[in-house]
């Protein structure tokens, strides 16, 4: 069974830094385009940026921009992403998700596999 499992989320003051775990069963990074993805209440949600399957990536959200670091562990078939200088507006539940497609999409649309989702809040 296929399967992506989000964590790392949590309440974190603004400034800080968050490094959101997305774990793959079932199938090997190495075949699946993988894109991050968030939800705030009440907004549709958002694509931030794509890990191309082909190795690479690309951001598609300004709003964080400048702000994002992706990690790989592959002995763990774990991808990271890690958010530096949050902002309050930078709430929301945060989303992985595959495709076997190689090219990059901020569509949801676009993905086959989502994992739960982390929460993520940004406040002081």
């Amino acid at each position: 069974q296929l399967q992506l499992v989000e964590s790392g989320g949590g309440w974190v003051q603004p400034g800080g830094s968050v490094r959101l775990t997305c774990t793959a069963s079932g199938f090997t990074l190495d075949d699946y385009t993988i894109g991050w993805f968030r939800q705030a209440p009440g907004k549709e949600r958002e694509g931030l940026t794509c890990v191309f399957s082909i190795g690479g990536f690309t951001t598609y959200a300004d709003s964080v921009k400048g702000r994002l670091t992706i990690s790989r562990d592959n002995g763990k078939n774990t991808y990271y992403l890690e958010i530096d200088s949050l902002k309050p507006e930078d709430t929301a539940v945060y989303y992985c998700a595959g495709t076997r497609r190689t090219a990059c999409s901020r569509s949801v649309n676009e993905y086959d596999y989502w994992g739960q989702g982390t929460q993520v809040t940004v406040s002081s």
